[in-house]
């Protein structure tokens, strides 16, 4: 590794930041310290010491998004953001890259295709772990040069892979508890998704390219670079975006299963949502039909990672390769991964995603 160099990785224990660990340990990147600030919004005085002697901080600390706490999501988002920012700058931090989200300029009424970093924050986003999201990222924008401090931000799109206990659990769940018997919207909307190991190797990106100094840390510093490989994605030039609806359209030896308006579905999550403000006290468990996920359900997000490859000179490191056929009937893209999580995410995929019975 050659001259000792620190690191530390706030939220250490989380999914993507694991992955980020490993891949700095495995290749002798840094030395790295965890820092898991659980529920905490205040480093305390250990905490702080963390960052001693630490030439770059990865913060990737970041409260579940699927519960809809403004509190929780202001205190860990924009308040212990806050708080690393000001233990970078008295410390004498080099570096400070932070893991944000596409949604940030999601605000549930627009559809995003092929979004690109000149895209504004919204005026109201789509729910408090957004807006919140939306703050922390800001102030790191913002923190860029004080005291030589470096940063830049990353804006993974829905992160999957191996040891995921969110995504595609909660996918498989749904599936498996029959909750996907039909489409939210008219089911023509494309999302993107990313690899964790590309999420880890972006940051290993980022970090190198602020330590290059000269021209290359100045293409990185105080920008942010959207994250994605898409799933649902376009076919080179002719642009045909490969849809929930096409596909299903296609699939004439099975039934599609039934897709209900969002307009009809938005006043029932409104309801299920003040019903939970009501009884949460009493022991209601937080509703999974909320309006913020209905409107993630029908709007389109899909981003564009040039701007990472341009300025932190990122390329996945786990590629697409376009598959001829989807059980000889539909050109599809899927990660090289192993056979076996692909089986698992094109089962996931065919099941909630695209709506329409399970081949097994």
């Amino acid at each position: 590794m050659g001259e000792e160099k620190w690191c530390v990785v706030t939220g250490g224990r989380g999914f993507a930041a694991r992955h980020l660990v490993l891949m700095l340990i495995r290749h002798e990147i840094c030395h790295v310290r965890i820092d898991d600030l659980g529920p905490t919004i205040k480093l305390e005085p250990h905490e702080e010491k963390a960052c001693e002697g630490a030439e770059v901080v990865f913060h990737m600390a970041a409260p579940d998004s699927s519960i809809n706490n403004n509190k929780l999501h202001y205190s860990v988002n924009v308040q212990g953001t806050e708080n690393i920012i000001d233990a970078c700058v008295e410390l004498k931090v080099k570096r400070l890259i932070y893991t944000s989200s596409p949604s940030v300029v999601f605000d549930g009424v627009t559809g995003i295709i092929d979004g690109d970093e000149s895209l504004p924050y919204p005026a109201k986003h789509n729910d408090s772990y957004s807006a919140t999201k939306a703050e922390g990222e800001a102030l790191v924008l913002k923190s860029n040069g004080t005291k030589g401090l470096l940063t830049c931000c990353i804006r993974p799109s829905s992160i999957f892979g191996p040891g995921d206990r969110l995504l595609v659990p909660s996918l498989v769940a749904a599936a498996r508890a029959g909750k996907s018997k039909f489409i939210i919207g008219d089911g023509n909307n494309v999302y993107d998704f990313t690899y964790v190991e590309n999420v880890a190797h972006a940051h290993v990106c980022a970090e190198r390219a602020l330590a290059s100094g000269a021209a290359a840390a100045e293409k990185a510093a105080g920008n942010v670079m959207f994250l994605c490989f898409s799933i649902f994605c376009n076919f080179g030039k002719s642009q045909i975006l490969v849809t929930i609806q096409n596909l299903t359209r296609t699939w004439v030896s099975v039934a599609c299963r039934p897709s209900i308006p969002a307009s009809v579905m938005m006043p029932i999550a409104h309801l299920v949502e003040l019903t939970y403000k009501l009884l949460a006290p009493y022991g209601m468990k937080v509703p999974q039909l909320t309006p913020s996920r209905i409107r993630l359900l029908f709007r389109s997000r899909t981003f564009s990672s040039s701007k990472a490859s341009d300025r932190l000179g990122y390329s996945p490191i786990v590629t697409l390769q376009i598959f001829p056929t989807l059980l000889g009937i539909v050109a599809f893209q899927v990660p090289v991964i192993s056979l076996t999580v692909n089986q698992l995410i094109l089962k996931v995929i065919l099941e909630y995603c695209l709506a329409i019975p399970c081949l097994s």
